[in-house]
């Protein structure tokens, strides 16, 4: 039996950046499966940790960076997946989680060598995030309902290659069984 974690990319956003209007509809389409995978994780004991940008703010943290979004205009697409007092946050200043973050640590102090990435954006942060996860010999699965996207073709693509190249396993959220997933 393998130890996961669900990693939540990017979801703590307040949505005013270059794309956003873009990206808004898949990120509303993806918050039910979202929804499903964080209280799934949370019910089985396996550990949330959001990997989060932090938007160029460096003397922010991340309940900063959470009262920022639950401030801006998109409050409604972060309050239902806000940490809870269990989650652990990483604060990622580019694409992939593992750039200059602690989050590798982190992974080895738990003994957890399978990853199961959601949030946004498939064909940036998550696609990164699934390669770094990949040359780290970690497990990547990513549910492809609870990513979403700037571009669907670029999405696609790109889920495609984390299939293909990385050995990931692009299952729909409904096929994520935590209960497996324990160590």
């Amino acid at each position: 039996m393998t130890a996961a974690a669900l990693i939540v990319i990017d979801m703590i956003n307040t949505y005013e950046h270059d794309d956003a209007q873009l990206l808004l509809p898949s990120a509303e389409a993806a918050l039910p499966a979202l929804l499903q995978l964080i209280e799934g994780a949370r019910e089985h004991g396996v550990p949330v940790i959001y990997a989060n940008d932090n938007f160029g703010e460096w003397r922010s943290h991340h309940g900063e960076i959470l009262q920022t979004a639950l401030e801006g205009p998109h409050a409604d697409l972060v309050r239902p997946l806000a940490p809870d007092e269990k989650s652990l946050f990483v604060v990622k200043a580019r694409h992939s989680i593992f750039y200059e973050t602690p989050l590798s640590y982190l992974l080895a102090q738990q003994d957890i060598d399978h990853v199961v990435l959601c949030g946004q954006v498939t064909e940036q942060c998550v696609l990164y995030s699934a390669l770094d996860a990949h040359i780290r010999h970690l497990r990547v699965t990513v549910p492809y309902d609870a990513v979403a996207h700037i571009h669907r073709d670029l999405a696609d693509a790109a889920l495609r290659m984390m299939e293909r190249n990385m050995g990931a396993k692009v299952v729909a959220a409904d096929d994520v069984d935590f209960g497996a997933c324990r160590g």
